[in-house]
């Protein structure tokens, strides 16, 4: 938003934060269920802190950042620095040390491998640390991500780990032209967590299906979302 003066940033923000919470409101309805059951991520990828820190002021009580060293750049800005931060990028087993400490949940764990390696990390600083599952629901090969058939079993696997804590889903989709194909992976991501959350697993929690993001979040709301991440329709299209 180079072109913005921070005070016009700020009203874009308002704008947005408006009409989102609309948006998300319709949708709940629609799905039957409340706004409130609804939980609004604000992802800060590329997003200077003062901007950050203004939608907080609006009411947005979580953040996503999508890599380790971007969240430790803008940890001593935010405020409240309270707020809770998720990890939703694709995380390498050599930076797991650097952000267990700092989020309160991990969404992207795309591999046993890495379960491992966010498990050992947790135990040296005594933590449980909160993951989501990431499955590639559209089976794309660009992405990282469980296939749906390994779930079940990836899950049982590391909920066994005794520093993790799983407590849901996340995906991308494929982009889609059609909303009624969008629709239909999330609805198929919604189906898996219903049925691993039906199987009462030890150390499952199957409360949080982690999709939707700025161009599609009213479908996912519509097929069971209950956190959607939202970027560029809150802070406007973002500069690299």
């Amino acid at each position: 938003m180079e072109n913005l003066s921070v005070d016009a940033h700020f009203r874009l923000i308002e704008d947005n934060y408006k009409v989102i919470c609309e948006r998300i409101a319709l949708a709940a309805q629609q799905s039957g269920r409340q706004a409130s059951d609804i939980r609004f991520m604000a992802v800060t990828k590329t997003v200077d802190p003062i901007f950050i820190n203004h939608a907080l002021s609006l009411g947005i009580d979580l953040i996503g950042e999508n890599k380790v060293q971007e969240l430790q750049s803008k940890m001593d800005f935010l405020k409240p620095a309270t707020v809770e931060k998720h990890l939703i990028g694709h995380l390498q087993t050599n930076k797991a040390a650097k952000i267990v400490p700092l989020v309160s949940m991990i969404e992207s764990i795309d591999s046993v491998k890495i379960a491992e390696a966010v498990n050992r990390c947790a135990e040296k600083i005594g933590k449980t640390m909160d993951i989501l599952l990431e499955v590639n629901i559209g089976r794309e090969e660009s992405k990282t991500g469980f296939m749906p058939e390994e779930i079940e079993d990836s899950a049982r696997q590391i909920a066994a780990m005794p520093h993790l804590h799983l407590c849901g889903l996340m995906t991308v989709p494929p982009i889609c032209e059609d909303a009624q194909e969008s629709r239909r992976f999330f609805s198929l991501a919604h189906q898996l967590f219903i049925d691993i959350r039906n199987k009462n697993i030890d150390n499952i929690d199957m409360n949080v299906l982690s999709m939707g993001m700025s161009h599609d979040y009213y479908e996912a709301i519509l097929e069971g979302a209950t956190q959607i991440r939202v970027g560029s329709a809150l802070f406007g299209a973002r500069h690299y």
